[in-house]
């Protein structure tokens, strides 16, 4: 049975010092829980938040990371600078940097390669908007977007990859799929990996899903049979609606 694993992504939320307390008070609330579990504050946020979880069962990640090690890259951060300060995981292919910062499939693959080289997890995420849902080009996109940004993973590297579908249109809006809609996405998914790497590899794999999760629809989207967890927003910066979520099989 493959894990559960719930990430919450802090955007563009929370000082450091409000980072670092809500980090604390989080990795209380969440002793305990028997799923993986990650949040990822804002870069500024880093260091105080891994010195709250220390010793927690909580992962940090990175929201984004630059294509390259390191060179004149202003306002970029490297996968250097993240590893040295203790990050575990990083979340490629968002929606809002594929759309509001117009990142490509061969920028965000490049960054899954250097991610993988330098041995972080990612979280890679593929999903469509509402204009490509209503044109019935799902499928077709979340294809294209996973294998683009998995070109050149090798086999080897796969148990370190994460992938979350989320539906651009449900993301921030109070709406989201339903569960069966949700997970046919994810079974296709799955049928690509098994397409482009193995059965095996695609029975592995965990595939989360992202798109306005709430302690009243976790349960229900946890519970199909190829939704192994959530990458959750707006829900994941307070406690009484991330605790939950995290703890979706106690409610």
């Amino acid at each position: 049975m493959r894990q559960k694993y719930i990430a919450g992504n802090w955007k563009m939320y929370k000082t450091p010092s409000e980072a670092a307390e809500y980090a604390r008070s989080l990795g209380e609330a969440l002793r305990g829980t028997k799923h993986k579990l990650m949040v990822a504050p804002a870069f500024p946020c880093l260091p105080a938040v891994i010195d709250a979880l220390k010793g927690s069962n909580v992962l940090v990640g990175a929201q984004n990371m630059a294509s390259e090690e390191q060179g004149a890259h202003t306002g970029e951060v490297s996968v250097l600078m993240l590893k040295d300060l203790g990050v575990k995981s990083v979340i490629l292919g968002h929606s809002e940097r594929r759309h509001t910062y117009g990142e490509k499939d061969a920028l965000i693959n490049a960054k899954v390669l250097l991610a993988l080289k330098h041995g972080l997890e990612v979280i890679l995420c593929v999903g469509e908007t509402l204009e490509e849902r209503e044109a019935a080009r799902v499928d077709d996109v979340v294809n294209g977007q996973l294998a683009g940004g998995l070109a050149g993973v090798t086999l080897q590297d796969m148990p370190r990859i994460t992938i979350a579908y989320e539906p651009v249109w449900a993301i921030g809006t109070g709406k989201n799929a339903t569960p069966a809609d949700a997970d046919a996405v994810h079974r296709t998914i799955r049928a690509t990996l098994s397409k482009i790497y193995s059965a095996e590899v695609a029975q592995k794999m965990i595939i989360q899903y992202g798109g306005s999760v709430k302690p009243d629809n976790v349960k229900s989207l946890m519970a199909m049979e190829n939704i192994d967890g959530a990458l959750v927003g707006g829900a994941s910066l307070k406690i009484d609606t991330f605790a939950p979520i995290a703890n979706f099989d106690r409610i």
